[in-house]
């Protein structure tokens, strides 16, 4: 069953767990399931995904249940009126704050302009040694994408040198394969933790959480971050 995070006539929004495609995709390859099909089966009614996560990256997702909201929340986010927020651990101490203006080649080589702002929240040194290094350091993050390219996290924070810890594609497959080989873990630390957004017929401003897994937290506990602002949602 798939975890409902918000619901009402127009909208349903879940947490969707790191693995499950949204729908079948080109560049993703097949699947035995899609979060598609899984929630209209569960809740009985055809739903139309408004964006996208990848594969890998768990959190809020957001879906419409008529063509006519999808128009309008379609909108809003090619306007860049709603804000996604994510979590994401990275390798190394990062800067404080920093913004990531930085083009991206989509998968039509197209050439397209995408910014990315983060803020560190943690960060941690611990007794791994890596390489040259007799300790890895790590940093917890907040990363507001302005901009909704593909795999845009991925490669931006690939391209300041900070990649997502267990990330294949864009990471560092050296450290991702020393996390498999001394903790058993190969779990992408990306997650799309809040979705804010209006709200399309009431024009209420809607905030709709997602908490962390537990092979998430499994990895912020090793790295002695304080998740629980993220593992619980409070009132």
């Amino acid at each position: 069953m798939l975890e409902i995070l918000y619901r009402d006539e127009h909208l349903i929004a879940i947490n969707k767990p790191s693995g499950l495609l949204v729908h079948k995709s080109f560049y993703a390859g097949e699947a035995d399931t899609y979060a598609i099909q899984e929630l209209k089966k569960q809740i009985g009614q055809k739903v139309y995904p408004v964006h996208r996560l990848d594969r890998k990256t768990s959190g809020v997702l957001l879906f419409t249940l008529d063509k006519d909201t999808l128009r309008i929340m379609s909108e809003q986010f090619a306007s860049r009126d709603v804000e996604k927020k994510y979590l994401a651990i990275l390798r190394g101490w990062t800067k404080e704050e920093e913004t990531i203006d930085y083009d991206l080649v989509n998968e039509n080589e197209v050439t397209q302009n995408a910014v990315t702002y983060y803020r560190r929240l943690q960060i941690s040194e611990i007794d791994l040694p890596f390489l040259k290094h007799q300790t890895s350091r790590y940093s917890l993050v907040e990363a507001i994408p302005e901009t909704g390219r593909f795999h845009q996290l991925r490669k931006h924070f690939k391209h300041i040198l900070h990649p997502i810890l267990g990330c294949r594609k864009h990471g560092c497959n050296k450290q991702n394969k020393l996390w498999l080989q001394t903790f058993e873990i190969n779990k992408m630390t990306l997650h799309a933790h809040q979705l804010i957004f209006n709200h399309p017929v009431s024009n209420e401003r809607i905030t709709v959480n997602a908490t962390i897994d537990e092979e998430f937290k499994r990895v912020g506990d090793i790295l002695n971050f304080d998740l629980s602002a993220y593992s619980s949602l409070k009132p």
